[in-house]
């Protein structure tokens, strides 16, 4: 019972470090994106 509890609550942990990595990637990714679209439309002027 107890290695069961033990082996949840890291798994928990895990889930949530991970899902604040994809978090973080995404926002770069969005923040990427924003940067060409502002240099293209510098570019067409």
């Amino acid at each position: 019972m107890r290695k069961t509890l033990i082996l949840a609550t890291l798994a928990a942990c895990l889930a949530t470090a991970a899902c604040n990595t994809l978090s973080g990637a995404g926002r770069d990714v969005a923040s990427v994106g924003h940067a060409v679209t502002s240099t293209a439309d510098d570019a067409k002027h």
